[in-house]
């Protein structure tokens, strides 16, 4: 199949996973991300997608909510909790509408998300840009940046506190290196909208509010130096 005009050299080499049990959804999925150039492959129920991400390793997973057995959310929090698993991208997939289920996804480390029915090739675009962020190239000049006590290094894509290496996923880290490049400035959340997620600045979502409600609780008391900037943004306060 060709992929789609467009098509990053990333995309040929990605990996993608796909969650879900309706098995109409799976296969419209499917045929859209082949189509864009990425091997695709699947799952129907929790317990297949933990044991697909452990052997597979794909780039990205497309995990839907409500899963018959092991829900989404557990899918999720396990793929977070394991060294292998960390750093896969994952994208949500839900049918409530309600901005509870939302929040709880971002807040448990879920790089985007979208609600039934959807695009597909919305979707599409949504695993290239977040391929795009987890395949930035690093930066080798001037690759470590200390801020308080805070140290970021962007080469190997990992944030310290005293020698102790933060567990961050790429998203997080990201926007964690974003605020601290920009530090001393208010960031609205379209610039960090656009920065981090690149995504258009006229999408309104809570997704950096969660993500930098769970970057602060990662950064334990050093959490303190994002400060919220009622009605704005946010900024990271130089220390000292």
């Amino acid at each position: 199949m060709t992929p789609a005009p467009g098509a990053g050299a990333e995309t040929l080499n990605a990996r993608v996973l796909v969650v879900d049990d309706e098995p109409d959804i799976t296969a419209l999925v499917v045929y859209h991300l082949a189509k864009s150039g990425y091997r695709v492959s699947t799952a129907a129920t929790g317990q297949e997608a933990l044991k697909a991400a452990s052997e597979e390793r794909p780039d990205v997973v497309v995990l839907d909510l409500m899963l018959p057995g092991i829900s989404g959310y557990e899918v999720l929090r396990e793929l977070r909790e394991h060294e292998e698993t960390r750093d896969i991208g994952v994208i949500l997939l839900t049918s409530r509408k309600e901005e509870a289920d939302r929040v709880r996804g971002l807040s448990q480390g879920a790089d985007d998300y979208l609600t039934k029915p959807f695009s597909p090739q919305e979707l599409s675009l949504r695993v290239a840009a977040l391929l795009r962020r987890l395949s930035a190239p690093p930066v080798a000049v001037g690759s470590r940046t200390q801020a308080g006590p805070i140290q970021i290094d962007r080469v190997a894509h990992c944030a310290y506190i005293a020698n102790e290496e933060l567990q961050l996923t790429a998203t997080e880290f990201k926007l964690l290196r974003t605020l601290i490049d920009r530090r001393g400035r208010v960031q609205t959340r379209p610039q960090l909208l656009e920065a981090v997620w690149e995504a258009h600045p006229d999408i309104h979502t809570r997704t950096v509010d969660m993500h930098v409600q769970r970057l602060r609780t990662k950064l334990g008391s050093a959490g303190e130096l994002i400060e919220t900037v009622r009605g704005v943004g946010y900024r990271f306060r130089t220390p000292g």
